[in-house]
C-alpha cells in the first residue's frame, strides 16, 4: 500500500469521524430541544403557590409537624415551579451494574407536573438520554441511544398515566410546597409517625405512604402496592428515602435520595441513588 493510499484512507477516516461528531452534535441539539420545550409548555402552566396554604388546614398529626418543620420561615408564596439538578448512579432497567450519571428536573408546584431528563452511560463510549414527562394529564417516556436512536418509547395510558402522577408525589419533597394543602394533594391519617398522601388530577389517583422522623422531617415515600419489576422502565419506583436536610431560600429540603423498585417479595431493588445539586424555586 502506497503513502498516497494511506493518507487517502487517513483522510477518509478523518472526514468520517468529524461527519460523525457533527450528526451527534445535531442529535444532541435536537432532544434537547425538544425537552427545553416540554419544560416551556410546563413553565406557562404553572402557578404560584399563593397565600394561607397551611393554615388551620384539618391535617394529620405528623403532617403538621412536617410543615411546621419544612417551613420555619413560613411559606413562600410566589414560586410557582422548582429547577432542581442531581447527579448520582443509574441502573438501567432489568440490570444490575449502576453508571454515573446527571439529570435535570422542572416541576410544578401546584399542579403535577414534571419533565425529567437525564444523561448517563451504557457501555462504554455509548451514552444515552432518557426523559419524561407529565403534563396536564399527558405522559410520555423516552430514551435514546447518543440522542439519536431511538430505544425505549412510551406513550400515555391509564396505567402509566397513573405512574406518572404517582413519580410527581415521589418527588414532590425536593419542591415542598407541591404537599400543601389546597393544590391536588389531600392527606389521611395513618398513625403517630406515618400518613397516606393522595393526590387527584384528571380524574386519575395515587397515593403513597410517608414517613416522618420525630423532628417532622419526611423520611420516606412508599406505594400501597408492588410493583412489576418486568417493565422495561422504571416508572416512579415504589420507594423514595430522603437525608441530609439543608435550608434552600428558607425552605428545609432533602438533598440526598435513594429511589428503588420494590416487589411482590417486599425487597427494595434501588436504581436510581444520587443528590441534589442545584435547587432554586422560580416565580
Amino acid at each position: 500500500m502506497t503513502m498516497r493510499t494511506l493518507r487517502f484512507i487517513g483522510l477518509g477516516v478523518l472526514v468520517a469521524a468529524v461527519l460523525a461528531g457533527a450528526a451527534l452534535i445535531y442529535f444532541a441539539r435536537s432532544t434537547r430541544a425538544e425537552i427545553n420545550v416540554l419544560e416551556a409548555e410546563l413553565i406557562a402552566r404553572a402557578e404560584p403557590v399563593g397565600a394561607g396554604r397551611v393554615a388551620e388546614a384539618a391535617l394529620p398529626e405528623p403532617v403538621a409537624r412536617y410543615f411546621a418543620y419544612t417551613f420555619p420561615q413560613g411559606v413562600p408564596e410566589a414560586p410557582r415551579y422548582a429547577k432542581i439538578e442531581m447527579e448520582g448512579q443509574f441502573r438501567r432497567p432489568m440490570t444490575d451494574s449502576f453508571a454515573p450519571t446527571t439529570a435535570r428536573q422542572v416541576v410544578s408546584l401546584r399542579q403535577p407536573d414534571l419533565v425529567f431528563s437525564a444523561d448517563t452511560p451504557i457501555l462504554g463510549v455509548l451514552w444515552a438520554i432518557a426523559y419524561d414527562s407529565y403534563i396536564d394529564g399527558q405522559m410520555m417516556m423516552e430514551a435514546r441511544v447518543l440522542s439519536a436512536m431511538t430505544v425505549m418509547h412510551e406513550e400515555g395510558s391509564p396505567e402509566l398515566d397513573v405512574i406518572s402522577l404517582r413519580r410527581w408525589l415521589l418527588e414532590s419533597p425536593m419542591a415542598p410546597m407541591a404537599l400543601l394543602p389546597g393544590g391536588p394533594v389531600s392527606w389521611e391519617p395513618l398513625d403517630g409517625s406515618r400518613a397516606i398522601a393522595v393526590v387527584r388530577a384528571q380524574g386519575l389517583e395515587a397515593r403513597l405512604i410517608a414517613t416522618f422522623a420525630e423532628d417532622g422531617a419526611l423520611l420516606a415515600f412508599d406505594a400501597v402496592a408492588p410493583g412489576d419489576l418486568t417493565t422495561p422502565y422504571h416508572g416512579s419506583g415504589e420507594r423514595v428515602t430522603r437525608g441530609d436536610v439543608q435550608m434552600v431560600e428558607g425552605v428545609r429540603v432533602p438533598m440526598a435520595f435513594e429511589i428503588s423498585r420494590v416487589g411482590a417479595d417486599g425487597m427494595a431493588q434501588p436504581f436510581w441513588t444520587g443528590r441534589i445539586t442545584s435547587l432554586r424555586f422560580v416565580e
